[in-house]
């Protein structure tokens, strides 16, 4: 098929090993007071010592905001806003998983834009350009440093809202895989699964268009490779390598084409139960998978290729159907819980659909 797209990626990347030391000599050039924003957990790795020296060595004032939670919250965004104004900072270094850039993006446009952040929820309701934003990923998952959306969660209606603009896109992208060394196998395995997740969806969905799917292919097959000996070897700097290259494709490709039901659904059970997002769309994604592939049988087949799995000879049906076993067997190996594990039962199926429809 012969078809019209547009391909955007208005973020700088700078990736590689030991990049992270790049941050000072980025940063001056783009501003000379830089807030941090991040999460107590990546607080206490020691990267942010190590963030704030490189750029109190550049010449920058440092103050850092590290009150993020998971599933961002507006009220986090409004306190972040506060202190980012308070300090007079011209510069944003968002350092963590999805939920610290996430929240540096929406931090910047309430700084640039003023009111509340439900004002800018869905696309392009953003008018002015934030403030240059540095996004530095400490997991292999969200890919969030390379769009231009960011999600918080609406406090008062229990629902993940979307805000997309090019004005909210970082400037550079320091991606390091060293920086993911210290996270726990739990972590590895459902930020992995998030980044798979956005592939997967980018791939078949029905805004994917030649550049996307090219990208989603191969971040499926680097994560389909990587993850199960990244969970099991925290220390295997190649696996952890390609990881980060197959989450950071993955966020590339689902920027320029879409993400669909496993997020729309995944998103409801974290708006709803503040579950943790790589860990919802684990739950969602093979359920969605049989669900959909009957939809586009032929890409869901060079999606199982993509994960390892043998297809030759088969029927394209009984093909398609390999990506299904491929991602059970992969949330059993990685250990990810089970949706009664987490706490939900068939009673709150109506209530999670009903969210779900408005995602």
């Amino acid at each position: 098929m012969m078809k019209t797209f547009e391909f955007l990626l208005p973020t700088r990347i700078v990736f590689g090993n030991g990049v992270i030391k790049n941050v000072g000599q980025e940063a001056k050039k783009l501003g000379r007071r830089a807030l941090i924003v991040t999460d107590k957990g990546v607080l206490r790795t020691g990267c942010i010592d190590a963030i704030k020296d490189h750029l109190t060595g550049s010449g920058l004032a440092v103050e850092i905001f590290d009150a993020v939670e998971p599933n961002p919250r507006d009220t986090t965004v409004q306190k972040g806003a506060a202190v980012a104004k308070d300090f007079g900072c011209d510069l944003l270094v968002g350092v963590g998983g999805g939920s610290a850039i996430d929240t540096a993006k929406a931090i910047g446009v309430i700084v640039a834009e003023g009111g509340i952040i439900q004002d800018y929820e869905g696309l392009d309701k953003v008018q002015k350009p934030i403030m240059p934003l540095i996004a530095i990923p400490t997991t292999a998952g969200t890919g969030t440093e390379v769009t231009f959306w960011a999600v918080v969660t609406d406090t008062e209606r229990k629902f993940k809202m979307s805000i997309g603009s090019l004005l909210m896109a970082a400037r550079i992208a320091l991606v390091d895989p060293e920086i993911t060394f210290s996270l726990p196998a739990s972590m590895i395995a459902s930020t992995g699964i998030d980044a798979l997740v956005h592939a997967i969806e980018a791939y078949t969905a029905l805004s994917a268009q030649p550049i996307s799917d090219a990208l989603a292919l191969s971040a499926i097959e680097l994560i389909g490779q990587n993850i199960r000996p990244a969970y099991a070897n925290g220390h295997n700097a190649e696996a952890r390598y390609n990881m980060m290259l197959g989450s950071m494709l993955a966020g590339i490709s689902f920027g320029n084409s879409d993400t669909a039901g496993v997020h729309c659904m995944g998103e409801a059970m974290g708006g709803l139960y503040d579950s943790g997002h790589g860990v919802c769309m684990a739950i969602c994604l093979p359920y969605w998978a049989e669900y959909n592939l009957i939809a586009d049988p032929a890409k869901f087949v060079e999606v199982a290729e993509a994960l390892g799995e043998c297809v030759e000879g088969l029927p394209v049906m009984e093909a398609a159907q390999k990506t299904v076993a491929a991602v059970w067997k992969l949330c059993d190996d990685l250990n990810i819980p089970t949706a009664r594990e987490e706490g939900l039962g068939e009673e709150d199926f109506e209530r999670l659909a009903e969210a779900a429809s408005n995602n």
